[in-house]
């Protein structure tokens, strides 16, 4: 636990001065305890823990799953929506079954069959975000030394076609349901980068924020709307929760979803802002949510213990 007041180099060098050491318990006292002098344990009272936590197990399950079982309100995604939205193999599934565009994704192995897919390809982290990882290779014994040799892609990679000269368009869905959406921007990538990296979001002035955009795009109106109803869809499907912001590609005049990021960057405020929405009012609307829609509630449904007594001994069964 650190003070509330301190600013992004505090933590340059890891855990702040003056930090109290925290622990999430499951047992009897629920929740974030601080443990105290002589061993005693005092429970951290709050209503509800604001997740801010782009990337990582902050947005790929693990934290959604720990606050779940230790009873913790909390925004953002569900556990089953953020490992949805950061595995791009399942979540590239689930969009083509639903009807909705996609570029072709297979999964990349080290040896066995060769994605169908023409080179040359993009390649990217299975399970990943930001940009990191990803590059572009133009055949396939190139993309398998690279599987083996970059850290990013061990845990497993995928392949989909690289469009030249597609352009990058990104929009915000806040609240579950058929969400609200907030104006489309256009990021403006560095001169001849292949694809809008790192770099271009994050290591400029004011990070992604102050990123160059075009906000609102400039784009035909039947366009935006095609893009708008794509996006309400896959937010849907995908039961996005907090804000969100789903990411698509544009390429001869064709619109592909590229991915969903349950957790985004800078929580897309500046979307937000750009839409006539405040910051007190996008964090306001997210703690009303989580308090109104747990993100998960054991439902026992059905479960009369018929089956329990009709087992019979399971000691006879293992015998």
């Amino acid at each position: 636990m650190v003070e509330t007041d301190l600013e992004a180099n505090a933590f340059l060098n890891g855990v702040p001065n003056k930090s109290r050491l925290v622990s999430l318990s499951m047992g009897a006292e629920k929740g974030f305890v601080e443990k105290r002098p002589l061993g005693r344990v005092r429970s951290l009272e709050f209503d509800v823990a604001v997740n801010c936590c782009h990337g990582g197990p902050g947005e790929d399950g693990s934290l959604q799953s720990i606050l779940d079982l230790a009873g913790v309100k909390y925004t953002g995604p569900t556990a089953r929506g953020a490992a949805l939205c950061m595995d791009k193999l399942a979540l590239g599934g689930v969009i083509a079954a639903a009807g909705l565009p996609t570029l072709p994704r297979a999964a990349l192995l080290e040896t066995g069959p060769v994605p169908d897919i023409p080179t040359p390809w993009i390649i990217k982290p299975r399970f990943g975000g930001s940009s990191i990882g990803i590059c572009v290779v133009k055949d396939v014994e190139t993309a398998r030394q690279l599987l083996v040799r970059s850290s990013h892609l061990r845990a497993g990679a995928v392949v989909e076609p690289y469009l030249t000269d597609a352009v990058d368009l990104n929009i915000s869905a806040r609240g579950h349901g058929a969400p609200p959406l907030s104006e489309i921007e256009r990021p403006i990538r560095e001169q001849k980068a292949e694809f809008y990296s790192y770099e271009d979001k994050y290591l400029g002035d004011e990070g992604l924020v102050g990123a160059p955009r075009e906000l609102p795009a400039a784009l035909e109106p039947q366009l935006a709307e095609r893009l708008r109803g794509y996006a309400s869809a896959a937010a849907q499907l995908a039961q996005v929760r907090g804000v969100a912001r789903i990411d698509f590609l544009l390429h001869q005049e064709r619109l592909w979803i590229n991915e969903i990021n349950t957790v985004p960057g800078a929580m897309s405020f500046y979307l937000w802002r750009a839409s006539g929405v405040n910051y007190e009012v996008l964090l306001d609307d997210m703690l009303e949510e989580a308090f109104k829609y747990p993100s998960y509630e054991p439902n026992t449904t059905g479960a009369d213990g018929l089956a329990l007594r009709n087992a019979g001994s399971i000691a006879s069964k293992l015998a």
